[in-house]
């Protein structure tokens, strides 16, 4: 660079002068050159060319996005060629799919006419796919159940649903296209919008269908009323008389516990219920692990309303005189 700058540096005006007229004598015939060019028949190019493909959106929904370009051959003129070449002033051809949910896909020999027509005063010279595919499905209403979606922390700590959970309406209709509905296999979980839950709920919850249906379905309702009911289980824990049932004289346990130790979660409700109890703790022999000489620690009674029943010990080891 340096040394073209000292060359043109060194040049005196007339040579200078000289030089800019041979440039611009150059650049005169090269656009007299390309400007004949065009003016010539018979090119041939691929060109990209817009196309749209139209149906009844009443009745049908593209559940991806369509083609909106095929690939052409055409013969013509330099300049028109070069207009088709750089998508200057073109209008997209109109495919109309009459019943598109029946097949995915049209031949594009059936289109071959129309985009000579269109294509004119170029010429179709071929169609470089034979195949152009889309994806459009059948509008429907469907039914679809509405639950409640308690994969997370839901409840608090110790507590329990003591009514199911009650969804109204707990089926609604939802419109959109077949495949797309198929994704929500008949079921729309509705967030209950609070984790640790810990008193009787009631609310009104408006219905979110996922993202990435959003754009395609549309629900009849917008809003649900849920509600349960909730008790809590209270942890306790009682000291048991430990009783021996079925043991032979010559068994009798490595170590001899004095009490056992039995934890639990109550419903809060049958509290008083079970003040009424007596409880032991029940060391059957015919229940033993013969293969280990271990004996497991059992309740009675064993109300339904105790959960998490646990002891400690909850083994002993036998031992044989």
């Amino acid at each position: 660079m340096a040394q073209l700058k000292k060359f043109f540096n060194n040049l005196n005006p007339q040579k200078t002068s000289n030089f800019k007229v041979a440039a611009l004598c150059f650049i005169a015939a090269a656009t007299f050159w390309v400007l004949n060019a065009l003016n010539k028949d018979n090119y041939t190019t691929v060109v990209d060319f817009p196309i749209e493909i139209i149906f009844d959106d009443n009745e049908f929904m593209a559940v991806e996005n369509l083609p909106n370009r095929i690939k052409l051959e055409i013969n013509g003129n330099g300049w028109d060629l070069l207009r088709k070449y750089f998508k200057i002033n073109e209008s997209p051809f109109l495919i109309e799919i009459n019943n598109p949910s029946t097949k995915d896909y049209f031949l594009t020999s059936e289109i071959r006419r129309g985009l000579s027509e269109t294509l004119n005063p170029t010429s179709l010279v071929s169609i470089l796919p034979d195949t152009v595919r889309f994806s459009i499905d059948k509008i429907v209403t469907r039914k679809i159940k509405i639950q409640a979606d308690t994969t997370t922390n839901t409840l608090a700590k110790n507590f329990r649903l003591i009514t199911p959970i009650e969804i109204d309406p707990a089926v609604i209709n939802i419109k959109g296209p077949t495949s797309v509905l198929q994704k929500l296999d008949g079921v729309l979980n509705v967030d209950l919008q609070e984790v640790r839950i810990s008193e009787n709920y009631s609310k009104i919850i408006t219905l979110e269908l996922p993202d990435s249906l959003k754009k395609y379905l549309e629900l009849e309702e917008e809003s649900v009323h849920v509600r349960f009911e909730l008790i809590q289980m209270l942890e306790g824990n009682k000291r048991l008389r430990l009783k021996l049932v079925n043991f032979p004289d010559n068994v009798s346990l490595v170590q001899q516990p004095g009490t056992i130790i039995m934890s639990y979660l109550i419903d809060e409700r049958k509290l008083e219920d079970l003040k009424a109890l007596e409880f032991e703790a029940i060391l059957n022999y015919n229940n033993r692990n013969a293969q280990d000489s271990t004996i497991n620690v059992q309740v009675l009674p064993k109300p339904t309303y105790l959960e998490n029943i646990k002891f400690e010990p909850e083994v002993l080891k036998l031992r044989y005189d």
